[in-house]
């Protein structure tokens, strides 16, 4: 209930408070909310993976690898994509957005396994193309 009034309260602000040169997104409300289902169950998945990698570490079951920071493309996001694409990496640990460049079009992220920064933004692109565009572009 927690996450369609999060939701909710995303679409009123994108749609009433920000002025968005990009058009809707195809196939209006229904089918967005409906896409919010898989979209919110992959951040959840993404939460798991995340807590278990931290929780190996703290235990010392796995060694800290290569923390940093990776530049992740905006690429077509929206300025509410942008945020929610911080969000929902930041609600997982492990991961956390630091800035966003608007000049270079990136997202920075202090990720606390930065050892292959291509996978990282990868990742983040999969997310968003399967996920995240049919409900925040």
């Amino acid at each position: 209930l927690g996450s369609l009034f999060a939701a909710g309260a995303l679409l009123f602000c994108r749609r009433v408070l920000l002025e968005d040169a990009h058009p809707p997104p195809q196939g209006g409300v229904g089918r967005r909310v409906v896409a919010f289902v898989p979209f919110s169950l992959a951040v959840l998945g993404h939460v798991a993976v995340g807590t278990w990698q931290v929780a190996l570490i703290i235990l010392g079951l796995r060694p800290l690898g290569a923390p940093g920071v990776v530049a992740v493309p905006i690429e077509d996001r929206t300025e509410a994509g942008v945020a929610v694409s911080g969000l929902a990496a930041t609600l997982s640990p492990g991961e956390l957005l630091l800035d966003v460049d608007w000049e270079r079009r990136v997202m920075l992220f202090h990720v606390i396994d930065a050892h292959d920064p291509d996978a990282v933004r990868e990742h983040h692109r999969k997310l968003y193309r399967r996920h995240q565009r049919r409900v925040f572009p």
